[in-house]
């Protein structure tokens, strides 16, 4: 059984619980008990799988982030721009799926699935498939750098430790009083 928090741990509230073919699901749920003691999102897996839900999630997007900066599609700086005033504010609330649900209009999932699933799928295959050749790492690292307006490292840690704290806090604040207790 592996509890894998997500990074920062002292601030990401989710911790994945995973166990093996031979796992005792009641350790699972007592391992769920213990990270939910300390205040923790925990997802139980039903199977193993590399890199657990969260870490492939962001190695989905990571991809085609790596995909937009090598085909110049856009910068380094405004894929960023784009997560954090796009679907970066929506998923600090809603998980895709729901995301989905409410954009479906009036039918819901169902509805969005059955009237934009095509297109869903043409941009599922225009997604790239980069490798992080040498140039493309430079492209990278370069088109971050210029982006930070020579921020530290401790600046930009201290940036996203507060932005996390506040957001977590608005989070607590917005839940239906039933989930506060």
């Amino acid at each position: 059984m592996v509890g894998h928090p997500f990074n920062p741990p002292h601030l990401i509230p989710l911790v994945e619980v995973a166990g093996g073919a031979r796992s005792d699901p009641a350790l699972l749920q007592q391992a769920r008990q213990f990270y939910e003691h300390f205040e923790r999102e925990v997802i139980v897996l039903k199977k193993e799988a590399i890199g657990h839900v969260a870490n492939r999630l962001n190695a989905a997007l990571y991809r085609e982030v790596v995909n937009i900066v090598a085909d110049d599609i856009a910068s380094v700086e405004d894929v960023d721009r784009a997560m954090v005033h796009g679907p970066g504010l929506r998923w600090a609330f809603l998980g895709p799926n729901l995301v989905y649900h409410l954009g479906g209009g009036a039918g819901g999932y169902a509805q969005y699935l059955q009237h934009l699933g095509p297109s869903q799928e043409a941009r599922w295959r225009d997604l790239g498939t980069p490798e992080l050749s040498s140039d493309i790492k430079d492209k990278l690292v370069n088109g971050l750098e210029s982006s930070l307006n020579e921020a530290s490292p401790a600046q930009l840690r201290a940036q996203r430790d507060a932005a996390l704290v506040a957001l977590l806090q608005l989070k607590k604040q917005l839940r239906p009083p039933s989930e506060n207790a």
